[in-house]
Parts: C-alpha cells; sequence; structure tokens
C-alpha cells in the first residue's frame, strides 16, 4: 500500500485555509500538528521539494525518480496532509478532478484553463510550512493570538467562548480572554452583554453594537428571507440559537426570516427548523434552491444577529 501511494487525496469537503502571505508564519504556529507518516512516494517527493525548494512538477518527476502517477499521488497525499502548496488553484481543482475527466500528464494536446486544467497548469509545487521554521518565541505567539482574536472579531462582530466551537483553530479560550481585555482597556472594543442566552463575557467591535442598538430601535419585522451556505460562518444554529448543529457543508443551504432560522435544505430535502404556514412552503422552498440569490456579507450578519440580540441585553460597559 505504501509503494503505490494508496493514502488519503483531497476532496471536496476538505477544508481550504485563505490568508496573505505575510500572515502565513502567524496561522501556522496555531496549528501546528505532529506530522503523519507518508508513503515512500510522499515522502520522496517531500524530500525532493525540502532540498531543492519550489519546484515544478517536470523537476519533481526527475529529481525523485518516480512516474509522473506517482508525483501526482503523492502530491495528493501531501495537499491532504496540508503539507504542500502550489502557485495556483489549478493544482488543487486537478487533484479533486478524477483523472479520466481531465488530460493525462505532460499530454502533447493543447493545454486546457479550467476545471479540466492538468497539473502543469498548477506553477510550482512547495512545502507549505517552510516559512514558519525557525524560533518559536512567546512574543510570536502572542502576536499570532491577536491575529486570531481580531480576526474572530471581524468575522462575527460580536465574540464569545461559545464561538470558538464553530472554529477549526482552537485557541485557548482563556488566552484570547486576555487580548480581549486588553483590547477593551486600550478602547478598540467594547465588553459587556450583547446576545441573549450567552455566558460568560462578550466583546463586540463598536460598529457591531451600534448595528445592534440600531436592531433594537425596530419595532417592524420586514419579513427579509435571507439564504446562506452552510459553511457560511453565520451558521450558528446549535451554537447562539436552539437546535442542532448543522454540518458545514457548502451544498447545504439554510434560509432565515428576520435572523430566525426557518429550514435547511440537505441532500435534496427541506428539513423545517421552525413552525411556519403550508402557504409558504413554496417560497421557502424557491428560497432553498435558488442559486443566484445574493445578499452582502453585512446583511447577512444584520439579519441573523436580529433573532438573537437581546432588546433588553445590549449594554456594554
Amino acid at each position: 500500500a505504501a509503494e503505490s501511494g494508496a493514502s488519503s487525496r483531497p476532496i471536496r469537503s476538505s477544508p481550504v485555509a485563505l490568508f496573505r502571505r505575510e500572515h502565513a508564519p502567524a496561522w501556522f504556529r496555531l496549528t501546528e500538528t505532529e506530522p503523519g507518516r507518508l508513503s515512500s512516494y510522499g515522502a520522496a517527493v517531500e524530500e525532493v521539494l525540502t532540498r531543492r525548494g519550489a519546484s515544478f512538477l517536470p523537476e519533481l518527476v526527475s529529481a525523485s525518480g518516480l512516474l509522473a502517477t506517482q508525483v501526482e499521488q503523492a502530491l495528493g497525499e501531501l495537499a491532504a496532509a496540508g503539507r504542500v502548496t502550489s502557485d495556483s488553484f489549478a493544482g488543487l481543482r486537478a487533484l479533486l478532478t478524477p483523472a479520466s475527466r481531465r488530460p493525462p500528464i505532460f499530454s502533447t494536446r493543447r493545454r486546457r484553463r479550467g476545471p479540466q486544467a492538468g497539473l502543469e497548469q498548477a506553477g510550482r509545487w512547495s512545502l507549505l510550512r517552510q516559512q514558519a521554521a525557525g524560533n518559536r518565541q512567546q512574543a510570536e505567539t502572542a502576536s499570532s493570538l491577536e491575529l486570531h482574536a481580531r480576526t474572530l472579531l471581524k468575522r462575527y462582530g460580536v465574540v464569545f467562548h461559545r464561538l470558538l466551537a464553530r472554529e477549526s483553530i482552537r485557541a485557548p479560550w482563556r488566552d484570547l480572554l486576555m487580548i480581549y481585555r486588553r483590547l477593551e482597556a486600550r478602547g478598540e472594543i467594547r465588553g459587556g452583554r450583547f446576545l441573549a442566552g450567552v455566558t460568560g463575557e462578550q466583546f463586540a467591535l463598536p460598529e457591531a453594537v451600534a448595528r445592534l442598538r440600531a436592531i433594537r430601535r425596530r419595532d417592524d419585522k420586514p419579513g427579509h428571507l435571507v439564504t446562506i451556505s452552510a459553511a457560511d460562518p453565520l451558521n450558528l444554529i446549535g451554537i447562539v440559537t436552539p437546535g442542532e448543529r448543522i454540518a458545514s457543508i457548502r451544498s447545504s443551504r439554510i434560509v432565515f426570516e428576520d435572523g430566525v432560522p426557518l429550514a435547511v435544505l440537505e441532500a435534496g430535502s427541506i428539513r423545517p427548523l421552525a413552525d411556519y404556514p403550508v402557504d409558504r412552503e413554496a417560497e421557502i422552498a424557491a428560497r432553498l434552491s435558488r442559486i443566484g440569490s445574493r445578499v452582502t456579507a453585512r446583511d447577512h450578519r444584520s439579519e441573523s444577529l436580529r433573532g438573537i440580540a437581546d432588546p433588553e441585553a445590549i449594554s456594554p460597559r
């Protein structure tokens, strides 16, 4: 099995992280894991990348002494383990596409761009964590934690301990709490009670507090239907709102009305999350199946918070 490269490969549900290149070392320090065991193909390609640095596919083939298909298997294994990256998304797309649906490696046919492009269009391959090597001083770790804390604030507007269940980076809340208290003391963020039914300390961006106050002043319920993917960070069902958690799958969709989750589309079936009139079933089904519906992230956050904001609890310190 080791010689055939029968190891894990990227799949369509594999997590993907997007971040600025200059922030990479900080994120790597928060996500370091023990290296897993590689197949002989994966180990050979990783050794080449360690020795030569970023390399194109033909260079990997010649330097490793492996066949092109074996290098492909090795890259799939290394990518699934989060150990290599390429210059473009074409490499990941090629690894996700079955071999029968893309041109053979080093094909003499005219190279294609798009979903059916081959590994040749990926550019160079390089080890993902080489740039994070070196001393991990305490100051660097503190800087990484502050970057994570600020990112959570930008993502949710309001943060508290329970939100960490939604995150793949499990930074200790006690460490984030010290950062939030320091930012509050500087006047950069607000601390207080912003959401009902949430225990523990809460912190919010000033603009988030302003939007919550605007929602509190609204007596009307416009009845806006907002549809999001279940992979959206705003899928906080079972974390902030009652009910079971909904898996973060891109194809699943959730429809809200004034921040209240009404139904979810899972595996082609609609599951109600709240009671609503029978005559609204067609409208809700249409919103769940409509691919072209678009609303801004700000509208998402505003309408989602409407259902969980406590009118009597928006009291910053």
